[in-house]
C-alpha cells in the first residue's frame, strides 16, 4: 500500500517541494534577492540585466542545496565571483554571506505574511506511514524547517529532524552529499538499506543515490521527471498519494 521495498523501516522526507509548497516561497525569495543584486551588478559593469529565472535557474543551481551553496552555484553560472564575507556582514553588502542572509530574511517574511501550503497527498502519505509503524525523518537544507513544521502542524508526524541548523552544528556537508540523510537514518537506528528517501530536488535525489539507501522516490514538482531518474530516482511520482494506490 505504501509503494516501499520489503524491509523498509524508515522514510526520510525532504521538506520543501515534498511535504510543503515552500519550494515556491524559496523560488520567489531567490528571484527577488538575485534580481535586486543583478540589477546593481549589471549597471556597475555595463552589461545587460538578465533576471533570475525560476524555471531554468532554480532547479539546477539552488533547489535543495544549503543556502550558501545555492548562492555560490548561481553566481558561478553567471560568471560572477564575490567575496565570501561572513556572518557579520552588513545586510546590504555584496558578499556570498550577505546575499544568502537577505534571501533567508525574505523567506521568513513570506512565511510570516503568506503562510505555508502543504501538499494534501503528502500529509495523507505521512499518516499512512505512521499508521504502518514506520519511522519518519525530515531531512532538509532549510534553516527554517522547525518553524515550518510548527506552522503547518506536522511536527508530531516526524520522529527526527536533520535540517540546515543540525547540519551546521554537526559539520555535515549539504546535498548532494548524502551525509544529512545518513545522519537521519543513524538517529532513527536503521540501516541505510532499511530507509527510503523522498526528494523533489536533483541534488537531493543525487544524495539519496550516493547514500546507498533502499530506494529513492523522486517527486516531480518541476516537470523534470527524466532528470530525476537520471540523477538516481528509482521511482518518480507527481504526488506521494500515488504511492497509496493499489499496485
Amino acid at each position: 500500500m505504501l509503494g516501499l521495498p520489503d524491509g523498509t523501516r524508515a522514510c526520510l522526507f525532504d521538506l520543501d517541494g515534498v511535504i510543503t509548497d515552500t519550494a515556491s516561497v524559496h523560488a520567489a525569495a531567490w528571484k527577488r534577492m538575485f534580481d535586486e543584486f543583478l540589477r546593481r551588478w549589471s549597471a556597475a559593469h555595463d552589461v545587460p540585466f538578465r533576471p533570475f529565472d525560476t524555471t531554468t535557474d532554480y532547479g539546477p543551481y539552488v533547489d535543495g542545496k544549503p543556502r550558501l551553496d545555492g548562492t555560490r552555484g548561481f553566481l558561478a553560472s553567471r560568471g560572477i565571483t564575490l567575496p565570501e564575507g561572513g556572518p557579520g556582514d552588513a545586510p546590504d553588502a555584496d558578499t556570498v554571506y550577505a546575499l544568502s542572509a537577505r534571501k533567508n530574511a525574505m523567506v521568513q517574511e513570506l512565511i510570516a505574511t503568506e503562510g505555508v501550503e502543504v501538499y494534501p497527498g503528502s500529509v495523507r502519505y505521512l499518516h499512512a506511514v505512521r499508521a504502518a509503524g514506520l519511522h519518519t525523518a525530515l531531512v532538509s537544507s532549510s534553516a527554517n524547517a522547525a518553524t515550518i513544521l510548527d506552522v503547518t502542524g506536522l511536527a508530531d508526524l516526524i520522529d527526527v529532524r536533520v535540517d540546515g541548523v543540525t547540519a551546521k552544528e554537526r559539520g555535515l556537508p549539504g546535498k548532494p552529499a548524502p551525509d544529512t540523510f545518513l545522519a537521519a537514518a543513524a538517529d532513527l537506528g536503521v540501516s541505510r538499506e532499511q530507509a527510503v528517501v523522498f526528494e523533489d530536488a536533483l541534488a537531493g535525489v543525487e544524495a539519496g543515490r550516493a547514500g546507498g539507501f533502499g530506494a529513492v522516490v523522486g517527486v516531480n514538482r518541476l516537470d523534470q521527471a527524466d532528470k530525476l531518474r537520471e540523477h538516481g530516482a528509482d521511482v518518480v511520482v507527481s504526488d506521494l498519494a500515488e504511492l497509496l494506490e493499489e499496485r
